[in-house]
């Protein structure tokens, strides 16, 4: 059976190029929303992490109809670093539109996310996005998606994908760049056209791979995917396993379903092959997994997802501080939360270690972590985070280190700095190409070059350069690569930070903090310019006498302190610190807080 009536898409591209913009489009053209409705830009940009920082992390589903036909859509993340995403809801969907942008073009994600399409043998619809910016190059962009589309070895029928020029903000699209859209309807027609519907034996036992999993305190595990074959209903029967027979399959209920319409999930009775559906009231179950009927249990292989190339230590507060402002601050809460997490992020990694209060935490790259950190303190949570290490591996009986690709567009005048710094951290350069009065750099860099350079790229380029990487494989280990060459201003005693102590310790370098912070003994109040860390007592005050001299007592005037981000602080760090997370501060710390300690420590090594 060939389901007309239905059409699976997935929007991929790049971060920042418009695919969240342009679903907006499409949701209010279908008319999804009523006349008179209020609706926030980035509609499907539901979580406040994304909606602060402008950009999707996890894969959503909405629909729309068009000519009476329901087109799924799923919205995708653009940053690598949440790859694991991209790669598995992509067995939902019988076709993509792949958007790039009129001016930057494919980058590494557009082809790190095309090449699995094209694995899977999907469709494709190129849609070249901002075609009303003023430095739109839409000719070159064009050239550049077949050349793409030619490295990737894709099909004959794939390369005579068809284009369109689209303006998502504008909600407009058209089949020829010289001539402007009024409004969606060429995009709408060509994915009825070209993109395949659903096929499929609605009377054959079921089968159905789960793509997805969300999680609600009320209902426990939604899984979310595709119908493969036969069709399902509430209160059936079925048997849940997995291809590799990890797990012994076992039996289980469907108590609810729903389908997807619009931004709502809608309860249904039953629903046939091609539906995307999200079901509850099966315990234990994972993506990847296969809901069967009961009488044939058939699995469906489902995509190996990448490995992790970057772990942190996640330990239990125990600064002087700690308990203060989180409400979960305990190893059994810690613990209980990681392993929640792996419910339903396929791409993170959590094992224990020889500690009770410390967890090794390894994921896709440091914004995959720092998103996770930065929604558990958000939940309440405290905990202390090590500097991000690479993983290595043993390959043929080399160690191999994570490499990654890494494409910088930066001035003219700024690729000198940026070449220098990349030959300290052990990057090969692949290409350069000139796009008017700026380059395009490839490196192909170490995982750990990149640790703690984004602010100083930014720095060398005026804020002007766009760095972006994506995993490229594993490769011989290239040798030491200096971390950092800075050394701490670290706190002398616990107390508050005072405007006398402070004067006197901006002499010695940056500060973190301002005047009326509490700090303790060992915290990293500042960076020094210099190797080596120093003891500053920022809480000292001045002695009060009964004689004035002149001029000293006039106001003394602070620097603006430099506040880090929680990205700052992770990048920052060296191997003996670590970050304090709690819901209301991001600290940095010593390992060992006392300072004489550390001393000792210094005069052994």
């Amino acid at each position: 059976m060939i389901r007309n009536d239905l059409r699976n898409i997935a929007i991929i591209a790049h971060v920042d190029h418009g695919k969240t913009t342009l679903v907006d489009g499409m949701l209010k053209q279908s008319g999804t929303f009523r006349e008179n409705q209020v609706v926030n830009e980035r509609v499907m940009d539901s979580n406040d992490i994304e909606r602060e920082r402008g950009i999707t992390i996890l894969a959503k589903n909405t629909s729309v109809v068009y000519k009476d036909v329901k087109i799924n859509i799923v919205d995708t993340p653009g940053h690598a670093d949440f790859g694991g995403e991209v790669e598995r809801i992509l067995k939902m969907v019988d076709g993509v539109i792949l958007l790039v942008d009129a001016a930057e073009g494919p980058m590494p994600q557009t082809r790190f996310v095309l090449q699995h399409a094209l694995e899977l043998g999907h469709r494709v619809i190129i849609v070249i996005n901002k075609i009303d910016r003023p430095d739109a190059r839409i000719d070159e962009v064009i050239d550049e998606c077949y050349e793409l589309l030619m490295d990737l070895n894709a099909s004959d029928e794939q390369l005579d994908s068809p284009i369109l020029f689209c303006s998502g903000r504008d909600g407009t699209a058209s089949a020829d760049e010289n001539v402007p859209g009024t409004d969606l309807t060429p995009l709408f027609d060509k994915i009825l056209e070209y993109i395949p519907a659903p096929e499929g034996e609605p009377e054959e036992p079921l089968q159905l791979l789960v793509s997805s999993i969300d999680y609600n305190d009320y209902v426990g595990r939604i899984a979310i995917g595709k119908i493969e074959r036969g069709s399902i209903k509430v209160n059936q029967e079925v048997t849940i396993g997995d291809y590799h027979g990890t797990k012994k399959p076992y039996r289980g209920k469907i108590v609810t379903l729903y389908q997807i319409a619009g931004l709502e999930r809608v309860p249904a009775e039953k629903a046939t092959v091609g539906d995307i559906v999200c079901i509850s009231g099966i315990e234990n179950i994972t993506i990847g997994d296969t809901i069967c009927d009961t009488a044939t249990f058939e699995p469906l292989p489902f995509v190996k997802i990448s490995e992790p190339t970057v772990e942190m230590t996640f330990s239990v507060n125990d600064s002087p501080f700690a308990g203060r402002e989180g409400k979960f601050v305990t190893s059994r809460h810690l613990r209980d939360r990681l392993f929640r997490e792996l419910l339903k992020d396929v791409s993170l990694r959590v094992s224990e270690t020889d500690s009770t209060d410390s967890f090794k935490v390894a994921g896709r790259g440091e914004m995959h972590l720092s998103i996770l950190i930065e929604n558990m303190r958000r939940e309440g949570y405290e905990m202390g985070v090590s500097t991000p290490r690479v993983l290595y591996k043993e390959i043929d009986g080399k160690l191999c280190e994570p490499i990654e690709e890494l494409v910088v567009d930066v001035p003219e005048t700024s690729v000198g700095a940026v070449m220098e710094k990349m030959g300290t951290r052990k990057a090969e350069m692949v290409s350069m190409t000139p796009m008017g009065s700026r380059m395009r750099v490839v490196f192909h860099v170490p995982a750990r070059g990149l640790f703690g350079y984004r602010n100083e790229f930014l720095t060398d380029t005026k804020g002007e350069g766009i760095m972006n990487s994506v995993f490229y494989g594993y490769e011989q280990y290239k040798g030491d690569i200096p971390r950092r060459s800075n050394g701490s201003l670290v706190a002398f005693e616990t107390g508050e930070a005072v405007t006398y102590g402070l004067y006197n310790a901006q002499e010695r370098g940056a500060l973190f903090i301002g005047a009326g912070t509490p700090v303790y003994e060992g915290m990293i109040v500042g960076v020094s310019p210099k190797p080596g860390d120093l003891v500053v007592n920022v809480c000292k005050k001045k002695h009060l006498t009964n004689t004035r001299a002149s001029g000293s007592d006039d106001a003394l005037r602070l620097i603006p302190p430099r506040v880090l981000s929680l990205e700052d602080s992770l990048e920052f760090i060296a191997d003996d610190e670590l970050v304090e997370v709690t819901p209301k501060n991001i600290r940095l710390r010593k390992k060992t807080l006392s300072n004489i300690q550390r001393a000792k420590d210094r005069a052994k090594m």
